[in-house]
């Protein structure tokens, strides 16, 4: 089955702005607080986001989707401007590396979603959301994590001791060895591609309440 591309009377955006701000904010804080040895929890909330911005595109267009986009970035950038100022345990909750990966990533996978699901969008109904968020994800943890913990981008920010992130160990704690960073960046692709099969439903379920056209 595939959607006609016939979209609906325009919608205020105000609901996918909304979401998305949310999903944001909830991640940011999230992200504090370990799951098991590799993730956060955040890790569990984070994708959602790629969800939004499919629905968004789906329902409005890529237009609209990449202003929701925007929304989160900016949400993102204020709860990252916030965190700098939040002095923990081991100095501030978010490093400015921490903050430029995490915006960095955010902005350039969302926005690479948006153009690969616009280019798909005519074919099955999956496979826009599915290919464009596995595209997405994989482009933002690979960001995220190499700006935020690589030795070798060092030079962004000196006075922040990476060391423990580039600690030598197995992988994910059983495979070959990597630095730390490496198997947390795994661990959370793997979150993401999960949750890529799972918003399928949600996705479904949700456009098919906003679109009449399903054939």
């Amino acid at each position: 089955m595939s959607l006609l591309l016939s979209r609906p009377p325009s919608r205020p955006l105000i609901p996918g702005i909304l979401a998305m701000a949310a999903i944001v904010l909830a991640s940011n804080i999230l992200v504090q607080f370990l799951f098991g040895q590799w993730l956060t929890w955040g890790a569990f909330t984070y994708p959602l986001a790629f969800l939004v911005t499919d629905v968004t595109n789906r329902i409005h267009g890529p237009a609209a989707a990449r202003k929701v986009v925007v929304a989160g970035f900016l949400t993102g950038v204020a709860c990252s401007l916030a965190g700098t100022q939040i002095e923990g345990a081991a100095g501030p909750l978010v490093t400015w590396r921490i903050a430029l990966g995490s915006g960095l990533a955010f902005l350039t996978a969302q926005l690479l979603d948006v153009a690969v699901f616009d280019r798909m969008r005519a074919g099955a109904w999956w496979r826009a959301p599915l290919v464009s968020t596995l595209v997405g994800a994989s482009v933002d943890t690979a960001i995220f994590f190499a700006v935020a913990f690589s030795a070798a981008l060092t030079a962004l920010e000196p006075g922040n001791d990476v060391s423990w992130a580039n600690e030598v160990l197995p992988l994910l704690g059983a495979g070959p060895a990597v630095p730390l960073w490496v198997s947390l960046a795994v661990a959370d692709w793997l979150v993401k591609l999960a949750l890529a099969l799972v918003a399928l439903v949600p996705f479904r379920l949700i456009v098919g309440r906003l679109v009449k056209n399903v054939v």
